[in-house]
């Protein structure tokens, strides 16, 4: 299999995630509450170089075009396999959370709480799935631009599950406050603790 088609099978996984959301984006409640105009912005530009940084071709540049990987095809495959396993977690994540979903971040009309499915171990499992995708595209990229591309997505959607769980918290309370006790923030939690793992804000 040459390195060519090896990327475009690394892509299919990214057409399936975004033919999916395309599919379901209109099939969720009215808003009753969003997060401000200027978080949403910086977000967006933060994924959109970072997504630029992967699969574009402008970036490959000084550092950028430098290999932090050899050109092995095993971690290119092992990089297309975890692109699967995460757009397969996003879109399961999607499909749970359904009329409550939003691309920024808001409160639906009777929202609530979901617990099933990768909600009942993680709270933002569909930041997981896209970041453990964007991993896989940086193996099988294996240049520097990879790496800063995983490390702007994971800053980017971090500010922005903070940001979900404080508006979360001001809507359910101690609802909420139990079930971030008892799940992880991107990834499982494997030993329970009575600590938070993220800082929230109720105002």
């Amino acid at each position: 299999m040459s390195s060519l088609t090896i990327w475009r099978t690394a892509l299919i996984p990214w057409m399936a995630f975004g033919a999916y959301w395309a599919s379901s984006a209109l099939r969720v409640k009215r808003t009753k509450e969003r997060e401000k105009s200027l978080d949403r912005v910086i977000t967006l530009v933060v994924v959109a170089v970072a997504f630029s940084l992967l699969f574009g071709q402008w970036p490959r540049i000084g550092l950028l075009q430098r290999r932090f990987l050899p050109r092995d095809a095993w971690i290119a495959y092992a990089g297309v396999a975890l692109s699967f396993l995460g757009a397969g977690i996003a879109i399961w994540a999607r499909h749970c959370i359904g009329e409550y979903w939003s691309a920024r971040v808001t409160l639906k009309e009777g929202h609530q709480l979901i617990r099933s499915g990768p909600y009942a171990s993680v709270r933002h499992p569909i930041y997981t799935g896209m970041l453990i995708a964007c991993i896989g595209t940086a193996l099988v990229v294996g240049e520097w631009r990879g790496v800063f591309a995983v490390a702007l997505l994971l800053a980017a959607h971090s500010r922005k599950a903070v940001r979900e769980e404080s508006m979360l918290t001001r809507e359910f309370g101690e609802e909420y406050t139990a079930y971030r006790q008892s799940t992880g923030f991107l990834f499982p939690r494997f030993l329970p603790r009575a600590a938070m793992d993220t800082p929230v804000s109720r105002t």
